[in-house]
């Protein structure tokens, strides 16, 4: 597991966590960050994030990144630990 600020572009990859105070819970659930989501990285710059979530690009700050934890490409297949 790790923070979603760690994913590079193209990795698709599963919310595991979503942190922070209950607001921003709250906000980055509407948004479709929900636990066991699928979202695709699509460009990183400068820490902040455009992902794919639920067939809508959403950009992320660094900030809000960190707070959501996810699982990689290679924990999702069984391989990482």
């Amino acid at each position: 597991m790790m923070p979603l600020i760690f994913a590079r572009p193209g990795d698709r990859i599963a919310i595991k966590k979503v942190g922070g105070s209950s607001d921003t819970r709250r906000f980055l659930n509407n948004l479709g960050f929900v636990e066991g989501g699928k979202i695709t990285v699509i460009t990183e710059n400068g820490g902040n994030l455009i992902v794919n979530v639920k067939e809508a690009r959403v950009a992320v700050s660094r900030e809000m990144a960190g707070r959501i934890i996810v699982v990689g490409p290679a924990e999702q297949e069984g391989t990482g630990k």
